[in-house]
């Protein structure tokens, strides 16, 4: 066994031996994996085993596709061959209209990254699966490609191959403790030895966190129980005369596919349940959890209506294993946050399916820091602080129990929530405020004319537009107040400060004390890694700001350059301070109302300049910023004093016509003008010229990050370029992912839409080919399942001259 590598992974199941394969695939040979028992012997080898296209995102399209592709190639060898059933087809139920809504949705996302589905109706549904009623059926999505494997044959044909090229397996060697040296090198101390490395990943799959207890890190990973079982043989199977579809049903929260001459069916029952939270037998190996059938009885009625040959067929087995899910239900592929080189391929639920791009995906953020796609839907570095076990066990269940039903636009599920929520929580729960979730944070949508307001998720036009285009208008006219919870800032301070910022960004950044500046930071290939917002505020001293979500994404990012001679502090400040935003044409005159001695004119405070203020006896600090396009402020509060200024400012402001405004608003505003959103519009697939951001990068400079990875792309074309976009549909508006086409040819890809109400235009913002990136060139946007026509714009379609927040 060697003693010193490169990559120790971890996990000997499709994880692991997925990441290993594509290390060797990137040309790191010195790699090893260890595995305690048998390769697969954990969830793996019970794996129901499907292996589909469909995702949520493109990045999930994308890497579902490469597993498709790999295990094709895999299954290909003549002298070790899969049982892999590739192309059965599989149809996804459609009950309801939204479920059609969706699906189209799907369907054009998956179409940016070269993947045909097709919708069918329910006739269709029950001509190529003989095995269904069409009761409450309106129809269902069809994946050609949809199919099954055999699981231990893939894990060792990945094994095989990783061997071959060099890598190395150590069975039977189960990992005793993990600790790291002072030079920042590991060790991974094993049954048959200790080995010395430069990079760990985590594979362990149900055991992730008892990997992680010997490294001090919980990672909001939790396994549930699940079932199916095999039926006898079912006589209409063999007259089908080829492979039954695979299928899956969001009403009756089941799935099955064909096995042998019967069906494999597998049910996700509401009276679910977590498993292994208070620990697990070091024994249990290859092992499965009692059957349980019982707990699924209220599905299995609705089952057999469905599929009415389940009721004449016995039961020859059932299954009853462990699968990890993480707090979200997506897997956690990545570096982990706080460490520089430790990394992980967790919480795959569906880790036969996809295993094989996320081991691509990981591979190649270990060899080159950066995915060919932005993977920030599978990054550890998503979650922070509140989701601790409880916190992902409560989502799981949720997410368990809504496995097919894919979430709608602004719909925020109950579990877990209250995670996070500032002292004026209550108060805007009085105002009717609707919420959604942030970074775990609870964050105003809109405020409900009334109590019993319904808010409708739909991929439609609701009526919840005339809310908000009400609430745009009062702050347009007049002045509107809205929370901003969870943004994330540190202060960042010392002598090297101001030094090391501009170092970092290829923006640049404020150099006189008061003022403010949008920066980028590039990732090593010179695309797009983060935005922020810096405010100097002394001349060692300054304030940085960005997307809540970005908390430890950005933390990790800054911490990993700071300088090695010490020179620069940075403290976290994102639990402490709250952002209180005043915006409208009235803003100056509520603000001066409460703070007398300041002056708030536009020559003493000019856009773009930060001071200290006092709002009666509270102070805070008061930007002169706007992401909505209007004057106003940010007035960034200790939590402490948030209830007093918050108050201050809603009683003064019945002087002024002062209203609550939410984040649905904003997110129209914002559209108007342009201005873009962190990982929707801003990502690692694009440079800061393919993403329009050209005023803000200064090639002067002498260094930044990605600075080489720029220059030695000039003069070649730009891959997409991202532009403004108005479409004529007045039914709804795009969503991220919908495809844009030009006669029937995809040419790029929507990333926000929505409708702006001061401009009254359906607006797209999203990346196209560059020769159709022309203002005033006209192409169509798929929206719901249907080609409208839209043509390119200006930037800022509302007030494009900045005359509004100069004012």
């Amino acid at each position: 066994m060697k003693s010193h590598c490169k990559v120790v992974v971890i996990g000997g199941g499709i994880g692991g031996c997925s990441t290993l394969y594509h290390l060797t695939k990137e040309g790191w040979t010195d790699v090893v994996l260890v595995e305690r028992n048998e390769l697969t012997s954990g969830t793996t080898w019970h794996s129901a085993a499907q292996v589909t296209n469909f995702g949520a995102v493109q990045t999930m399209v994308g890497l579902k596709s490469h597993s498709i592709k790999l295990y094709k190639e895999l299954s290909a060898d003549p002298e070790n061959p899969i049982n892999y059933h590739h192309a059965s087809g599989g149809i996804r139920l459609a009950s309801t209209q939204e479920h059609l809504d969706g699906y189209n949705h799907f369907i054009s996302l998956a179409k940016g990254m070269g993947v045909d589905f097709e919708l069918i109706d329910a006739a269709e549904c029950a001509k190529r699966h003989p095995l269904i009623e069409t009761h409450e059926l309106l129809g269902g999505l069809w994946d050609p490609l949809d199919g099954d494997i055999d699981p231990a044959q893939l894990t060792q044909a990945l094994a095989r191959a990783a061997r071959k090229a060099g890598a190395e397996i150590y069975r039977h060697n189960p990992v005793e403790n993990i600790y790291q040296k002072p030079n920042g090198e590991w060790v991974v101390q094993t049954k048959n030895g200790d080995i010395t490395c430069e990079k760990v990943v985590n594979a362990g799959g149900y055991r992730v966190n008892e990997i992680g207890d010997m490294i001090g890190v919980k990672y909001p990973v939790i396994s549930m129980e699940h079932m199916y079982f095999l039926t006898e043989a079912i006589p209409e199977i063999a007259d089908f005369g080829k492979r039954v579809p695979l299928l899956r049903d969001p009403l009756d929260d089941f799935y099955s596919r064909q096995e042998k001459d019967g069906l494999l069916v597998g049910i996700y029952e509401q009276r679910c349940k977590t498993w292994g939270m208070d620990g697990i037998d070091p024994n249990f190996v290859n092992a499965l959890c009692p059957d349980d059938l019982d707990r699924c009885l209220d599905n299995m009625e609705r089952v057999f209506q469905r599929m009415p040959c389940l009721e004449r067929t016995g039961i020859r087995s059932i299954i009853n294993g462990p699968i990890t899910y993480s707090a979200d239900g997506n897997p956690l592929v990545g570096k982990t946050p706080g460490f520089d080189n430790l990394y992980s391929i967790i919480g795959l639920r569906a880790g036969l399916g996809e295993g094989g791009g996320h081991g691509k995906i990981l591979a190649e953020i270990i060899v080159h820091g950066e995915s060919e796609w932005d993977t920030w839907a599978i990054d550890p570095a998503r979650f922070t602080r509140h989701a601790n076990t409880e916190f992902t066990a409560r989502k799981a269940v949720e997410d368990y129990q809504n496995e097919f039903r894919f979430h709608m636009p602004h719909e925020f599920r109950p579990a877990g929530r209250l995670a996070k929520t500032t002292p004026i929580y209550p108060v805007l729960k009085a105002q009717n405020a609707e919420f959604g979730v942030v970074n775990g944070w609870e964050r105003a949508m809109f405020f409900k004319p009334d109590a019993d307001f319904e808010f409708k998720h739909s991929f439609r036009f609701t009526d919840t537009e005339k809310v908000v285009a009400a609430e745009i208008k009062a702050v347009h006219e007049g002045v509107g107040m809205m929370e901003v919870s969870g943004f994330n800032r540190y202060e960042i301070k010392g002598p090297k400060a101001a030094e090391w910022l501009d170092s970092l960004m290829c923006s640049n950044v404020p150099k006189k004390v008061g003022r403010v500046g949008l920066c980028y930071f590039l990732t090593g290939k010179g695309n797009v890694a983060g935005e922020a917002t810096l405010a100097k505020l002394a001349d060692d001293t300054f304030w940085y700001g960005s997307a809540a979500a970005s908390e430890y994404h950005d933390m990790d990012w800054l911490r990993t350059r700071l300088p090695k001679d010490g020179g620069v502090v940075i403290t976290p400040m994102t639990n402490t301070h709250t952002i209180l935003v005043v915006s409208g044409p009235k803003s100056r005159d509520l603000l001066a109302s409460l703070s007398p001695r300041t002056d708030w004119s536009n020559k003493a405070f000019p856009w773009l300049t930060a001071k200290p203020v006092f709002i009666e006896h509270a102070e805070v600090l008061a930007m002169r910023v706007s992401f909505n396009g209007e004057l106003g402020w940010e007035l960034h509060v200790p939590n402490e004093q948030l209830f007093l200024v918050h108050s201050l400012l809603d009683e003064a402001g019945k002087g002024f016509g002062l209203v609550p405004f939410g984040m649905l608003a904003t997110e129209s505003m914002r559209l108007e003008k342009s201005y873009r959103h962190w990982k929707a519009d801003l990502i690692t697939e694009f440079d800061p010229f393919e993403s329009s951001l050209d005023r803000f990068i200064n090639m002067d400079k002498e260094s930044f990050p990605g600075k080489e990875a720029l220059l030695a792309k000039a003069g070649q074309p730009a891959r997409k370029k991202f532009v403004t976009m108005t479409v004529d549909c007045e039914i709804a508006p795009a969503h991220p992912g919908d495809s844009i086409c030009f006669e029937g040819k995809v040419i790029g890809t929507v990333t926000s839409a929505g409708y702006g109400h001061r401009v009254n235009k359906n607006i797209v913002m999203g990346f196209i080919d560059p020769a159709y990136a022309t203002e005033g060139c006209e192409f169509d946007v798929e929206i719901i399942g249907k080609p409208y026509p839209a043509t390119v714009v200006s930037d800022s379609l509302f007030d494009p001259e900045n005359v509004c927040v100069r004012s």
